[in-house]
């Protein structure tokens, strides 16, 4: 039996330092990088996505970072088939895809597999936002609750992103949600050497979390989605603008809260995600752990097997 074809999978809550290591192992060895996150496909979301500078990416270019406007939809499917692509073409040049990030949505997506839904589109993504405008996210819930009760049942009433997405699946197939999610899809058939930048102290986490939402502030945050919402054709509804910080520094903006309200709410959206991406992370069997802060770059380097 032919030996399937490696990559390596580098996962971590955020603030973990995963694209330090990413870079420093690109820079050693014959390997590539693709981005696992789902705010840095977004251009012009710079500051509050903690995307690399232009210096790192010039030492190690990312792919998916600044593939998107911030008013086109992304999905876990979409990331799914360029993933693929990407890592066939790696491997095809001789060398090693790394796939780095905290969307662990979409780790997971790329190893288990997927249901075949269809793609966004971004016309009837638009008419469904303008209809929440119009109506309200309640109407747009009781529209499914009556072509897709399963579904309308599994979600909360005020979850927007799925709702829509629920609806969209709907309206370009004429499928219910419901149904297609039973068929699943394959993943990948590729060997993943799977590493994860584990954390036993939280409360250090945290308060890289803090500093570094401090730094985004000193960046210039508040004038990055300043910019975005002068565009007029994004809306706090919208994926790009769920992102954590974003989300929180558009309510500030919009006088719904205060500044230091929207600091520390910014803050505590932050360490919620990385719970949610250590939950993620606790369920991984057959994995490299290295403690994020005191691991030695030999021992990651002998797991690969590039030492």
């Amino acid at each position: 039996m032919a030996t399937r074809p490696k990559a390596i999978l580098l996962m971590g809550a955020t603030a973990t330092g995963k694209t330090e290591l990413a870079v420093e192992l690109a820079e050693r060895f014959a390997i590539e990088i693709i981005s696992v996150d789902s705010a840095l496909i977004y251009r012009g979301m710079d500051i509050g996505t903690a995307k690399p500078g232009a210096d790192v990416l010039s030492r190690a270019p990312h792919f998916l970072v600044d593939i998107l406007d911030p008013a086109q939809s992304w999905s876990a499917w979409d990331f799914v088939q360029e993933a693929q692509r990407l890592i066939q073409e790696i491997q095809a040049r001789g060398r090693i895809p790394l796939l780095v990030g905290g969307t662990m949505m979409y780790f997971n997506a790329l190893q288990q597999g997927l249901n075949d839904l269809p793609m966004a589109d971004a016309n009837v993504r638009q008419a469904l936002h303008a209809e929440m405008q119009a109506q309200g996210l309640d109407s747009l819930y009781r529209q499914l609750k009556v072509i897709d009760a399963e579904s309308a049942h599994r979600l909360q009433a005020s979850d927007t992103q799925r709702i829509l997405r629920a609806l969209e699946v709907y309206r370009i197939s004429g499928q219910r949600l419901s149904d297609l999610t039973r068929h699943a899809s394959r993943g990948a058939d590729v060997e993943f050497i799977k590493l994860i930048l584990d954390v036993s102290d939280r409360s250090d986490l945290h308060r890289r979390i803090g500093l570094r939402f401090e730094r985004m502030l000193e960046q210039g945050f508040e004038q990055e989605v300043t910019g975005l919402r002068a565009r007029g054709d994004l809306d706090p509804g919208m994926p790009s603008m769920r992102c954590v910080g974003y989300r929180q520094m558009w309510q500030y903006l919009d006088g719904k809260t205060g500044y230091s309200d929207m600091v520390e709410q910014g803050k505590a959206a932050t360490r919620q995600l990385a719970k949610r991406q250590l939950t993620w992370l606790r369920k991984y069997q057959d994995v490299g752990r290295f403690e994020y802060r005191q691991y030695a770059l030999k021992q990651v380097i002998d797991y690969i097997g590039l030492g």
